[in-house]
């Protein structure tokens, strides 16, 4: 019996109709919808219900009733209605879904604001052309216009890595399956595979731990926080501490020119990036309804001056991770800046989850059911540092 109502419904539902492509359709749907929560029924339940004598099998693994487990358990085809081969196709959707939806997990925050950018090369060099800038010149009368030009413009992007591993379903994974055991181990798949993408995108947000992702701007390297040239987007001595930390770094971003052009780079700051330890302090200095500003604001013998006004500091998405300090050795340094336009993650391909074909040579000597191989391949890669800014304490 399936107790979980909306599953039994769609298994009912298939079996009177004979439509098991509609099932497989709705089954995957409700996986994606939350409808069916993947922590309302085990691997076992299901292997009993869609094997044909399952629960028979299962127990004919238990030493109590011999244990050979000598059953062969071919994926028979449908015929109209779930039978067999439904397991493998129920499973599979099952494994993917507990994969995915811890890899997408919200706590991972930077891999969901830089913006991913698919392509089928393993690194490649994204061409540009230079802006024009102010070429405008007074024409005299009579005379020819002035020519005016542009050059090429390209950065390049690092090599792609793949990265996955394997989960295997044993024959004693299914037996003891009675609390979803076999779905929260999926679920540390995918909640470590999306752990190391997004520590690899945070060390591409702070420059840290790693070059490979770097600016690489026609053929040259550079860090992405300059205190010097070729660019200025790092503030010194600028804890944040208030709406005037913001508007210091604000000020040197606001400084920032086209190297072609030498016209002013027009970057509006969407995201303020802090530690969990400056959380809080970044919430006040976001959420505060207003500031009051004291003229010379010290103490004197005559009478200082109180301005109320507005919060300044506007339009700010606040984004934290309590990765941030641990990769950056330090918990002071903040970033402000514009993360879906300064880097992008670089992917070939995105989480797949592939099943193994059944009565494999690992099946008959390792008593391994079902496989599934997760994997997913791409590079963080700076495009434009001078969408960020750093503040240092």
């Amino acid at each position: 019996m399936i107790r979980v109502p909306k599953l039994r419904r769609l298994y009912e539902a298939a079996v009177k109709d004979r439509t098991p492509d509609k099932f497989f359709d709705e089954f995957d749907d409700a996986l994606r919808t939350k409808q069916i929560r993947l922590d309302e029924f085990s691997i076992r339940q299901l292997f009993e219900h869609f094997i044909p004598d399952g629960r028979e099998i299962v127990d004919s693994w238990s030493p109590r009733h011999g244990g050979n487990g000598a059953i062969n358990l071919p994926l028979l085809e449908e015929s109209g209605a779930v039978t067999a081969g439904a397991f493998s196709r129920i499973s599979g959707q099952l494994i993917y879904s507990a994969i995915l939806d811890s890899f997408q997990s919200e706590q991972f925050a930077f891999s969901s604001l830089v913006r991913t950018i698919p392509t089928q090369f393993s690194g490649e060099k994204l061409a540009g052309i230079t802006r024009l800038g102010d070429e405008a010149e007074v024409v005299g009368e009579g005379r020819p216009y002035p020519q005016a030009g542009v050059s090429e413009d390209y950065i390049e992007t690092p090599a792609t890595t793949k990265r996955g591993l394997i989960v295997s379903l044993s024959k004693e994974a299914v037996f003891f399956d009675r609390t979803n055991v076999v779905t929260q181990r999926c679920r540390e798949v995918g909640e470590f595979l999306g752990l190391n993408k997004e520590k690899r995108v945070i060390d591409c947000v702070i420059d840290e731990n790693s070059t490979a992702h770097r600016y690489k701007w026609k053929g040259t390297t550079y860090a992405t926080y300059q205190p010097s040239t070729p660019w200025v987007n790092v503030t010194a001595t600028n804890a944040l501490v208030d709406w005037t930390d913001v508007d210091n770094a604000e000020q040197t971003m606001a400084n920032l020119v086209d190297p072609y052009t030498g016209e002013p780079i027009l970057v509006l700051p969407r995201h303020l990036v802090v530690t969990r330890q400056l959380l809080y302090t970044a919430r006040r200095v976001v959420n505060a309804t207003e500031i009051h500003v004291s003229t010379p604001g010290f103490a004197t013998s005559g009478n200082p001056t109180e301005t109320i006004a507005s919060n300044p500091v506007q339009g700010y998405q606040i984004v934290s991770s309590v990765l941030l300090a641990a990769r950056m050795a330090t918990d002071t340094n903040w970033f402000i800046g514009d993360l879906s336009r300064a880097f992008a993650y670089m992917e070939n391909w995105p989480l797949t989850v592939i099943q193994a074909p059944s009565n494999s040579e690992v099946e008959f000597t390792h008593d391994i059911v079902m496989r599934w191989k997760a994997s997913e391949r791409g590079a963080c890669a700076t495009l434009e540092p001078r969408a960020m800014h750093k503040s240092t304490a």
